[in-house]
């Protein structure tokens, strides 16, 4: 069975954008439809909410286990980008991607691979 790291870093390769990539590989442990998750992922790619849109998709799984188990919600997304900003230097998609002639940090496909590592990692802890 393809894990769940291996499932986002596909889906990425297919087009998918980061965000939807991570959201969908999880989808179906907050009650979304593939094509759900794919919408709700959407407006979170490429920056456009200045974070790594593979960290907010990984957030949003966290958030909603969270309130299911009621956990503290804003702990665990902490835990979770601290962990990736440990891995990466930054949660901020810009200088993940080294805009304005900065060196980059870490390929797209690398951040959807590493927010869905940790998260994976997180939510078996749970």
């Amino acid at each position: 069975m393809e894990s769940r790291v291996e499932a986002a870093k596909k889906r990425h390769a297919d087009r998918y954008s980061c965000s939807q990539a991570v959201y969908c590989a999880f989808c179906d442990l907050v009650g979304e439809t593939e094509e759900q998750a794919k919408q709700k992922a959407a407006p979170y790619s490429g920056g456009a909410k200045v974070k790594c849109g593979a960290v907010m998709a990984a957030e949003l799984v966290l958030s909603a286990k969270a309130k299911e188990q009621g956990l503290d919600e804003e702990t665990l997304i902490g835990d979770l980008e601290k962990r990736f900003q440990e891995k990466n230097t930054t949660v901020i998609c810009r200088e993940l991607r080294g805009e304005k002639g900065k060196p980059r940090l870490r390929t797209c496909r690398g951040c959807v691979e590493d927010a869905s590592e940790i998260l994976d990692q997180m939510l078996q802890q749970l």
